[in-house]
């Protein structure tokens, strides 16, 4: 008999059953999966959906922010009511568009009759405005009303932000709308109510600002979608707040579920056609393709959201994370602090040691900070040697400060990088948040300048974050920036020249170049402030040397015996300084002996190695090192005779009271002897009576220089002056 008739029905039901049983099975996988699918798929557009639309108001407030830091100003106020077009297009418009990305700006007067007006960072007639008038009026007879009314309080009990803000559509193309009143910043500025002109500013919704918000949230094909295209599931609309819709912001939408189908569908397929063996071994198959999966993504969002040195949070996630934080402030005591570290002097240790030494520098950095602050709060690494903590549930600034001085002690036990135990030492700015309403990116900005505070004043400390930096560092880097440009080309930045007398008083021996700035806007800038700006944002190698190139070219094509330049102690601490005056003189033609540096005393009180390098190569080749303001610094003989120079410089506030102090007269007299027992030439500054000139002749003095002989000349002026002519055929070239 065959098999086929020994087959038992029971066994043959069995087998039906249980074939029955996997296919059902089967199916019930398969029809779950992809029901699984389609959820997951609808949740995760939910999220993106979410995702954009916190993402355009996150933009809309900051419009909001960049306008306000031009709106609140007591120089908007008196420029715009007086007319100034030239400041408005500088600080109010053409300033927005170059540095914030805002395309339109228009300057309203109190009756909203527009006074200035910018389009795509050009400036163009303010008639130019009407074109948008009528999309543009009903948000700012929105803010008109808002200003008739009796004035409101925020959270911390200041004056509520005046602000109207809309979605709107200009030339066919959808665009943030924000109009401010300008109004004074201090109590030094009044205008009566009902008198404010107002500032507004439009950001188009384009690419650019679409794909800010698609790579905030890591999501790919943001694009704006016309009224005119057929819309799909992933987009979002803009509408006004009338409800009239103007476009929408479309993206390649993110599909999970259908994604793990399309890795897992081969298997599943296979499955429906194997035995009960193999669909057993397809699912186990499937549910390892599955963890891996997760594995992939979990993996993927880790490196996402985490630094790959050191492991700690990086800076998306600290940003989350510092938002999330301030959600939780104002609630009962809880404040919020943000501190900003990074460590001092880190490129010494890179450029010593090497990169590999810096990089294990900073990771056990890293875990020092982590094993000094609370398990609650969060350190991340914002890049380089940047660091930023956040310390939740906090009651007031002292307890934010005891961390900083417990992080500041860890930090200051020694480190040990390539077999060399390092000492370091880190600077800490920190700003406090205590209301709800603080926005993350402006408590960033504030701990950053408490930061550049603490360094300012000697580093290895912590600063608190003061009202009155912000008002600093916005002069200061508008001083910064208006130097830059005038570095790059411009015709403000001149040099003049104050000769030098002998004894007699009538014979020039050589001249002093002296830096002037007639800022456009604010007039003659003071040397010694936009010099300190200079150095304090690296600026002063190049401002240096700018002068140094203007003032040898100068003195080679003038009949001078030479020309003395003032140098910042930074630029000696250049390791390349000797050798870039030696190239500066090789391109001029000026020889070395008709060329003199001046110096402070701290220069070489700090007995700096490269310091002390640099000015033996400069003496070594001719150039004189003369000794400014002696005096009145710490004053030794020791290292007059460790660095020697060419020259003394008495300073001018003991010449001013030498013919009405005995004293004074005296410390001039003993620094002539000094001078003359050390065998070098002595100047005397700030001459400015027949008196004093007399008696410094009588004490022996060398050399004069004040008003009494001649004041700082341009050089025109100057070769017009006895025994000077210009060697050259023409002028002496004089960049601005």
């Amino acid at each position: 008999m065959s098999a086929r008739a020994h087959r038992s029905p029971l066994t043959y039901q069995v087998t039906l059953t249980v074939l029955a049983l996997a296919a059902f099975a089967l199916v019930m996988v398969v029809g779950f999966g992809f029901y699984a699918a389609v959820q997951a798929d609808r949740v995760s557009l939910e999220r993106q959906k979410i995702f954009f639309a916190n993402g355009l108001q996150d933009q809309i407030a900051a419009v909001e922010r960049e306008q306000e830091s031009v709106s609140v100003w007591d120089d908007s106020v008196t420029n715009a009511k007086s007319g100034n077009q030239a400041w408005m297009a500088e600080n109010l418009s053409v300033w927005m568009y170059s540095y914030y990305g805002h395309n339109r700006v228009y300057v309203l007067d109190d009756v909203n009759r527009p006074i200035h007006a910018m389009q795509e960072g050009k400036v163009v007639p303010a008639s130019v405005y009407g074109a948008d008038e009528p999309a543009l009026l009903p948000t700012i007879e929105k803010l008109r009303q808002l200003i008739a009314q009796p004035p409101k309080e925020n959270a911390s009990g200041g004056p509520a932000k005046m602000v109207a803000e809309d979605l709107v559509s200009l030339d066919g193309k959808p665009a943030i709308l924000s109009v401010m009143p300008l109004v004074p910043s201090s109590d030094r500025v009044t205008q009566a109510p009902g008198s404010e002109y107002l500032h507004v500013s439009v950001e188009f919704i384009n690419a650019a600002v679409i794909g800010k918000i698609a790579e905030k949230y890591l999501l790919d094909g943001a694009h704006l979608l016309p009224l005119s295209q057929s819309v799909g599931s992933a987009a979002i609309p803009l509408m006004d707040s009338r409800g009239v819709i103007l476009g929408y912001i479309g993206w390649d939408q993110e599909r999970p579920g259908l994604t793990l189908i399309r890795k897992a569908g081969p298997a599943l397929i296979a499955g429906m056609l194997l035995a009960a063996g193999a669909l057993v071994f397809l699912l186990r198959r499937l549910r390892r393709t599955s963890l891996a999966l997760q594995t992939s993504q979990a993996d993927a969002q880790y490196l996402a959201f985490h630094d790959t040195l050191t492991g700690l949070p990086n800076r998306a996630l600290f940003e989350d994370r510092l938002r999330r934080a301030l959600l939780t402030t104002g609630r009962d005591t809880a404040r919020t602090a943000l501190l900003y570290l990074d460590i001092d002097r880190f490129k010494h240790v890179n450029d010593t040691l090497g990169h590999p030494a810096g990089d294990e520098l900073v990771r056990q950095t890293a875990a020092r900070l982590q094993r000094t602050i609370r398990e609650i709060d969060t350190v991340a690494r914002l890049g380089g040697d940047e660091f930023a903590i956040i310390l939740v549930d906090i009651r007031d600034t002292r307890v934010a400060e005891d961390i900083s001085e417990r992080l500041l002690r860890k930090l200051q036990e020694p480190f040990r990088l390539m077999d060399d135990q390092v000492f370091v030492s880190a600077s800490i700015g920190i700003a406090l948040a205590s209301g709800p309403k603080v926005d993350a990116d402006d408590l960033l900005r504030k701990a950053d300048i408490a930061l550049y505070e603490a360094k300012k004043n000697g580093r290895g400390r912590y600063q608190v974050f003061a009202g009155d930096m912000d008002d600093l560092l916005l002069r200061k880097r508008k001083v910064e920036n208006a130097l830059r440009r005038a570095l790059r080309g411009g015709t403000e930045i001149k040099l003049a020249y104050q000769p030098i007398f002998a004894a007699d008083g009538r014979a020039i021996v050589g001249v002093e170049a002296l830096i002037r700035w007639a800022h456009e806007i604010h007039g003659a800038l003071p040397p010694q402030q936009f010099i300190a700006i200079a150095e304090e944002r690296g600026m002063i190698g190049e401002l240096g040397q700018w002068v140094l190139l203007e003032a040898c070219r100068f003195a080679a094509g003038a009949q001078l015996p030479w020309v003395a330049v003032n140098v910042s102690p930074l630029q000696l601490r250049d390791a390349g300084f000797a050798e870039q005056v030696a190239s500066i003189l090789a391109e001029t033609g000026l020889p070395p002996t008709r060329l003199q540096l001046e110096i402070t005393e701290s220069v070489l009180l700090e007995n700096n190695d490269t310091t002390r390098r640099a000015l033996e190569a400069l003496r070594r080749s001719g150039v004189g090192v003369v000794l400014d303001d002696f005096g009145t610094g710490y004053s030794s003989l020791n290292y007059l005779r460790r660095h020697l120079v060419d020259k003394l410089k008495i300073d001018r506030s003991f010449v001013r009271l030498l013919d009405q102090d005995s004293s004074s007269a005296a410390i001039v007299k003993a620094l002539i002897d000094l001078a003359i027992a050390l065998d070098v030439e002595v100047t005397a500054e700030g001459v400015e009576t027949e008196d004093q000139k007399a008696l410094l002749v009588g004490m022996g003095c060398h050399q004069m220089q004040g008003y009494l002989l001649a004041p700082p000349l341009e050089p025109a002026q100057l070769m017009l002056l006895p025994g000077l002519s210009p060697i050259l055929s023409g002028p002496a070239s004089i960049r601005a």
